[in-house]
């Protein structure tokens, strides 16, 4: 492991150099300074961004959205931009302490990825009014909030490392990963994380310490899809570079050390307090959008966390059955041979 962090301490070298010729050499010092704020919001993000199936952009979103008051589609830049550094680094650095990945899942979702989440930015989120882009944002971790309130206990009990089945992880990500890419990631900036991580834990029955790196290497991926499509349809908003600079240096040693730091007083605290700020959010938004929302839009939105919360629920309640029959396979052979061994 020592050996290979060297990598992961090059990526931070090359990052750093480079932050500091833009803001010392090409003098942007001025505009990172006067986003001070998002370096500290920054700070508390991208320690869940490594520790938790959430982008650093599930911090970034709502801070910008909710307590600045900007566009959602500037929410959505800035997830894709911040994330780009903060969950690259954290994935390298995961990746150079070799921990165990659902590597079936995590190519299929990347393939998935490549696809969907380039359609997605280009058709999908356009037509997306900037309220809808809110209530995603609000429903999609409002729901993964509320799911880990009550199964935290299940969640965090699971002892697979893998997936049972390759192929059929390959095949559940590839569609996973082209679904969320294209109306959850490309939308929001975050979403493609938890999708895979709920499938992982809930489908698959898979450890955290697998699934919640898994989630984050796919996020990194999925921003990096994000950020390159943006790029080249020159499609960023203004405000978007600045909150980069402020928040960048930060992110890009928060996220591994949410990784490491995890590791030492362990998932289930971290998750429960990411699962009561999830729901937090939730009610804010509702709250601060609640002159267009309306009755019918908080109904509206209620319905969703509990459609997504029923599709939770359909996923575990497979896992079991797909659990339960993996076992009974492993036992008939065994008893097969007891029985031949007797005659």
């Amino acid at each position: 492991m020592r050996n290979s962090l060297w990598v992961w301490l090059l990526f931070l070298a090359a990052f750093y150099c480079a932050w500091l010729i833009l803001v010392a050499g090409f003098g942007y010092w001025d505009a990172a300074r006067e986003n001070w704020p998002m370096a500290l919001a920054m700070a508390i993000g991208s320690y869940a961004a490594g520790s938790t199936p959430m982008g650093g952009g599930t911090v970034g979103f709502p801070v910008l959205v909710l307590l600045f008051d900007t566009p959602a589609s500037l929410g959505r830049d800035f997830s894709f931009a911040v994330q780009s550094i903060g969950m690259v680094s954290a994935s390298i650095f995961i990746l150079c302490r070799r921990q165990p990945l659902a590597w079936s899942m995590l190519r299929g979702a990347m393939l998935g990825a490549l696809v969907g989440t380039p359609l997605g930015i280009l058709f999908v989120a356009p037509a997306i009014p900037e309220l809808w882009v809110k209530l995603a944002f609000a429903v999609i971790w409002g729901s993964f909030g509320v799911l880990h309130l009550y199964r935290l206990r299940e969640i965090t009990s699971h002892g697979e490392i893998a997936g049972s089945s390759p192929r059929r992880d390959f095949r559940v990500g590839l569609l996973l990963g082209a679904l969320a890419g294209g109306l959850a990631a490309a939308v929001t900036g975050v979403g493609i994380d938890m999708v895979i991580y709920a499938a992982l834990v809930l489908l698959c029955r898979v450890d955290l310490k697998v699934a919640i790196p898994t989630s984050v290497v796919i996020m990194a991926f999925t921003s990096l899809v994000g950020v390159a499509v943006k790029s080249l349809a020159g499609d960023w908003q203004p405000q978007v570079f600045g909150n980069w600079l402020a928040a960048a240096p930060v992110v890009a040693l928060g996220a591994p050390l949410g990784v490491f730091i995890v590791g030492l007083i362990g998932r289930r605290p971290t998750l429960l307090v990411v699962a009561i700020l999830c729901v937090v959010q939730f009610v804010w938004t509702c709250s601060a959008e609640w002159d267009a929302m309306g009755q019918l839009g908080l109904l509206m939105a209620l319905i969703a966390v509990g459609a997504c919360l029923l599709v939770f629920e359909w996923l575990r309640r497979l896992g079991l059955r797909m659990t339960a029959g993996n076992t009974l396979n492993r036992k008939i052979p065994a008893v097969h041979t007891e029985l031949s061994g007797a005659a």
